[in-house]
């Protein structure tokens, strides 16, 4: 979406996000219909700032005025977003060639960038599955780009929250998309910052694990409370946004009773890298581990 006075494109050939609910191996049209009172524009939003930071395009006046004000005391965030994006290519990818894995349940997917999830693990292995799951009216406005599914495999979205892991898991999408009887990849991509409370948190993560099936893995990439993300984080808040940062022992304690794969927890440029890392100042913590 854009803010037709800065003269930005409309989104996505516009497209209605109503048809094709289930692309690839499945058919249905179960994406949920937009409610336009839930669309603010006047405010700042998270998935916007992130995407203006990146040099998208589905922004407006209200996120390009906090996200110039976020850079001016966090210059590297650019850099830690591009870093978090690549970490989530490189771990889809590494799950399929090296687990097998070939489905993923992303919550908080936020709006979308290439590659896709579906696009990293797809060219891998064709058949893989995704769910995808926002509650964010801007990321169901472009629900058809995360629909695009290899005819192999298949893709679909649910309009839910995580504070509702049982709305999620006990939703007819989920069911109709991955197989709780086989490993699934449960991938939480720069979400839990919007959470202040640890024991939510936690709790909201263990709920979504529990009833998956053995060999499943959780992925998870955490703001870090670096000074200079502090700061920058500071200003989010200003403008009434969530964004709680945290050490690498707070990050480390969403694994707990997993099994953290190699590296463990570490920046998100320096797990299984492609090249020379640059340096990890800044950058997300990032780690994936697998339930035995």
């Amino acid at each position: 979406m854009s803010d037709q006075t800065s003269g930005s494109n409309d989104p996505g050939d516009g497209e209605n996000v109503r048809d094709g609910g289930a692309q690839g191996g499945g058919e249905g049209d179960n994406t949920p219909e937009l409610d336009l009172a839930r669309l603010r524009v006047d405010v700042p939003h998270s998935a916007r700032i992130y995407d203006y930071i990146l040099g998208g395009k589905d922004n407006f006046e209200a996120d390009r005025a906090a996200a110039a004000e976020i850079v001016k005391y966090q210059p590297t965030i650019p850099r830690s977003m591009r870093g978090n994006r690549a970490f989530m290519a490189r771990m889809t990818r590494h799950l399929v060639t090296e687990f097998g894995i070939t489905q993923f349940l992303d919550v908080g997917t936020g709006l979308p960038t290439s590659p896709n999830l579906h696009e990293a693990a797809q060219q891998v292995d064709p058949t893989c599955r995704i769910l995808y799951v926002d509650n964010d009216p801007i990321v169901l406005v472009h629900a058809r780009a995360l629909l695009r599914s290899n005819p192999a495999g298949r893709t679909s979205y649910l309009d839910a929250d995580l504070r509702d892991p049982a709305g999620i898991l006990d939703s007819d999408q989920f069911h109709e998309t991955l197989d709780l009887k086989r490993p699934i990849a449960l991938t939480l991509i720069a979400i839990m910052q919007m959470f202040e409370d640890d024991e939510e948190a936690h709790g909201l993560v263990r709920r979504l694990v529990e009833p998956l099936a053995p060999g499943s893995t959780l992925s998870m990439t955490i703001v870090p409370d670096d000074p200079e993300v502090e700061a920058g984080s500071a200003i989010y808040r200003a403008r009434g946004l969530p964004m709680r940062t945290r050490s690498k022992a707070e990050a480390e304690r969403f694994f707990d009773g997993l099994e953290l794969i190699d590296p463990g927890v570490t920046r998100s440029t320096h797990w299984h890298p492609e090249g020379v890392p640059e340096t990890g100042e800044n950058h997300m913590y990032a780690g994936v581990a697998i339930k035995r």
